[in-house]
């Protein structure tokens, strides 16, 4: 299985479509409180205009079950980033409306001063309807899109311990400088950016959004 690259926050057509057209694998939309927060009728708009093979992932903050099945079917969603911690009731349900059709991913933050990382990394493994973690960072008033890099030599030792296996994503800071270095000491499942390829909050950077996916793809067949 080759690096799995997702481009999130994005807020328009153009954006979405320049990723698939790099070669990323996954676009995310963010329908929680974000300089990048979409509705669900901009979303619905965009998906029919991209390429099929293309993953389109919605990305929930304290979200319902309700609410994130109207976004799946209204959208035409292949995929939920769950971004917070959210009941293990909630994938099931998740898993048993849409099946394997539905890509379900669960984040966790990491931090070195944290010592939570390990019953939530345990938790979530446990969980047969969780297909992916992303590990990201957080500040105290960001939960995500913060540019801001977790400590990546910690994290392999410890998070991202047979992170292809796990299905593990690299989040957090990533950019087209740094994303061979984080692949290399993470040895990651995927990675997922968005602050590190933007123009501007909410708007993507055509050249480090080309420059970042070359990058990851070169230094996953490294």
């Amino acid at each position: 299985m080759s690096l799995w690259i997702k481009i999130c926050g994005n807020t328009s057509l153009p954006d979405a479509a320049l990723a698939a057209e790099a070669g990323a694998d996954a676009v995310g939309f963010v329908f929680a409180p974000s300089p990048r927060q979409v509705t669900v009728a901009q979303v619905a708009a965009i998906v029919p205009a991209l390429p099929e093979k293309l993953e389109k992932v919605g990305v929930f903050v304290n979200a319902a079950f309700a609410e994130i099945e109207s976004a799946v079917r209204a959208c035409g969603l292949t995929g939920v980033q769950l971004h917070f911690d959210a009941a293990p009731e909630l994938s099931a349900r998740l898993r048993k409306r849409f099946g394997a059709a539905l890509r379900i991913l669960r984040v966790m933050h990491f931090a070195a001063c944290s010592l939570d990382w390990e019953p939530k990394r345990a938790r979530y493994d446990a969980d047969p309807n969780i297909d992916g973690l992303l590990v990201d960072s957080r500040t105290a008033t960001a939960t995500g899109g913060t540019g801001l890099a977790f400590d990546w030599q910690l994290a392999a030792k410890t998070v991202f311990q047979n992170a292809k296996a796990r299905k593990c994503i690299a989040a957090g800071g990533l950019t087209p400088a740094n994303v061979a270095e984080a692949i290399a000491v993470l040895q990651p499942w995927g990675v997922d950016a968005v602050s590190g390829v933007e123009a501007a909050p909410g708007r993507k950077d055509p050249v480090k959004v080309r420059a970042f996916v070359a990058n990851a793809r070169a230094a996953s067949r490294g």
